[in-house]
């Protein structure tokens, strides 16, 4: 850990200057030109630069290579065109290959050997950025008293930004390897550390100090503050209230659940209090948001993609109304060039590596009466599902996110009439969109976060449609759900379903409620809120089909203490014979016959893989910086 603490060198860019910008440029600079400390920190302009490069720390998972993999529990699956992503390691049970020191490429994005705070997608990582960031949090903190020319309006916004980012590393960190030094001052460059890893809840009560701090002094809105209306319209990033109040709640619902309170207490059960702090800090940012007095707010179903893409739109970048947190990136500049080709089929795209819905986790897509689907190869007749027409009568972000056998994919001319039948997704047993090296292995395409114009006829990828792709860290809709969560768990006693924060006016099941109406989803369906495990059942399904595919699935799973046991361990694809009238306007209509799921892959896993393996070389350095168990 000594190496990830060096010295950070300060630098300083124009609080006049757009947007979030590096640092880095600033770095390379005569020694004439360097100033004071107490010049440096003195007035908020200066300080404002120094703060500033904390934002380029922030990890861009969704582009952070060619084609990048984020999704690590059992709801993705890749073509076999390629094994180096840290999904594959995962599946064989390797969950050291996170590190780059271990083969060289690591997850991606979770750690590199040439991190940089200087834009681009290539030099970031998880764990650099967290250790390099978590200091300069702490230099900042340690210097606020020398910003003396500035008023207290001033102060609070440098102060609230250094807190929350202090707290963010941090949680970054233990989500992933568990209680870890929590670093709140500035360690001397030289001398010997010896600073004991903490249990997972104690770490997390020093990370919620810090975010209840920052929430307490950061407004909702830049905009409406003196130094935000220098740079109007440009401060949608700035970390503010809505983000610490999450990323509060985020920090107690972890701290409660199954694995982390059976890391701090020993029990595998929920921790009732920290649900309960969680549903209060959730109340207080939904209060405020449906009470009309924040920026955010859900977008509609029509405009449900601008979540995750933007196209012709000059390069804007996602979220809408919907995203509280992400990070400052512009595909124009650092291009999504493999992003926008990694889910779509070799056979109407181009590169050969593809990430894939697996069919076990497209299961958890209800029908549009609410109700799941017990088993997709029998008919139900209480939700109306009919494995004929399985495709038929599904809950609407089915038909958002899946491409499924038989969709009209290509729009425009396809030059060669031999090439004609790939208009249609061809996804039976079979079908030319099921190419198991560089097409579906599963009987599924993932179109969530691209339009179906992604393809070498459509050319939606091309430059001039200026598509962007980004999958935000935290938005509206996961609040709502990790609300019902903690509200089910910490006030719901027996039941779960009508528990509710004092501070908000909606009950768990509620707050459901409020997701499936966008979604136009039938509310939760009164056999699931007659006792506490079915309603959380629930909850955990809503959250797989709502925020599917957004790098959320494999920290839920090992929160509740799921990801080693089955069906979870599961990778499966969906076979079927297509049969009857191919109907070209509407693949719902169509019929099929032998629907069957087939298991592709099953996870070896057991009790050590709850956490990730920490580095060799830094728990080798002294004893209280211990390993984790079964590494």
């Amino acid at each position: 850990m000594k190496q990830y603490i060096k010295i950070i060198i300060t630098c300083f860019v124009v609080w006049t200057s757009i947007g979030l910008s590096s640092c880095e440029k600033y770095l390379d600079k005569e020694d004439s030109t360097n100033i004071s400390e107490k010049e440096a920190f003195k007035n908020f302009t200066n300080f404002q630069g120094f703060t500033e490069e904390l934002y380029n720390c922030i990890v861009n998972f969704t582009n952070n290579y060619w084609t990048n993999s984020f999704n690590w529990g059992e709801d993705e699956i890749t073509s076999t065109a390629g094994n180096f992503h840290f999904i594959h390691k995962i599946d064989d049970g390797n969950f050291w290959g996170w590190q780059a020191g271990f083969d060289g490429w690591g997850s991606g994005w979770m750690d590199k050997n040439n991190f940089s705070t200087a834009n681009g997608r290539f030099n970031k990582d998880l764990w650099h950025a967290a250790w390099y960031g978590i200091r300069k949090a702490n230099i900042g903190l340690a210097n606020m008293d020398l910003m003396t020319d500035a008023t207290q309006e001033e102060k609070n916004l440098i102060k609230g930004q250094l807190l929350f980012f202090r707290g963010w590393f941090h949680f970054r960190l233990i989500q992933y390897f568990g209680g870890l030094p929590y670093i709140d001052f500035v360690i001397p460059a030289g001398g010997e550390i010896r600073l004991e890893r903490l249990h997972y809840n104690e770490c997390a009560d020093k990370a919620a100090a810090d975010f209840r701090a920052a929430a307490d002094l950061l407004p909702i809105n830049w905009d409406n503050t003196a130094p935000g209306k220098r740079t109007l319209g440009k401060n949608g990033l700035r970390i503010n209230k809505i983000m610490a109040l999450g990323y509060l709640g985020k920090n107690y619902l972890w701290a409660g659940s199954p694995l982390m309170n059976y890391e701090s207490t020993g029990s595998k059960t929920y921790n009732v209090d920290y649900c309960k702090k969680a549903a209060d800090a959730f109340g207080e940012l939904l209060s405020l948001t449906e009470g009309g007095t924040t920026q955010y707010s859900l977008v509609s179903l029509a405009d449900y993609y601008k979540n995750f893409y933007t196209t012709g739109e000059g390069w804007a970048l996602p979220g809408a109304t919907e995203a509280i947190f992400r990070g400052p990136y512009s595909s124009a500049n650092d291009s999504n060039w493999g992003t926008s080709k990694q889910y779509t089929p070799l056979i109407i795209s181009e590169g050969d590596l593809k990430f894939v819905p697996t069919a076990n986790y497209v299961d958890y897509y209800g029908m549009a009466n609410g109700l799941p689907i017990p088993d997709i190869t029998k008919a139900d007749p209480e939700s109306g599902y009919d494995p004929k027409f399985p495709w038929r009568g599904r809950d609407a972000r089915f038909y958002n996110d899946i491409m499924f056998d038989g969709l009209k994919v290509v729009k425009g001319a396809i030059p060669d009439p031999a090439e004609q039948p790939n208009r249609f997704a061809n996804l039976y047993t079979g079908g030319s969109y099921r190419d198991l090296n560089t097409g579906s292995r599963t009987g599924y395409v993932l179109r969530k976060f691209v339009p179906l114009t992604t393809n070498k006829y459509d050319h939606g990828y091309d430059w001039g449609y200026s598509l962007n792709i980004y999958v935000p860290y935290m938005r509206l809709a996961d609040i709502y759900l990790m609300y019902a969560e903690a509200a089910a768990v910490g006030y719901g006693g027996a039941t779960g379903a009508t528990g509710k924060s004092p501070n908000f006016s909606k009950t768990a099941v509620e707050a459901i409620n409020v997701i499936r109406d966008r979604a136009t989803v039938e509310h939760v369906n009164a056999k699931f809120t007659s006792s506490i495990d079915l309603f959380l059942s629930e909850v955990r399904r809503e959250r797989a089909v709502e925020l599917a595919f957004e790098g959320h699935r494999f920290n839920d799973l090992r929160r509740w203490r799921l990801l080693i046991e089955k069906p979870y361990t599961l990778k499966k694809s969906v076979e079927f014979d297509r049969t009857g009238t191919f109907d070209e306007e509407d693949a719902t209509n169509n019929e099929v016959a032998n629907l069957r799921e087939v298991v592709i892959l099953e996870r070896k896993f057991s009790e050590k893989h709850y956490w990730l393996p920490l580095k060799n070389v830094d728990v080798n350095m002294y004893a209280e910086f211990a390993q984790n168990p079964g590494w």
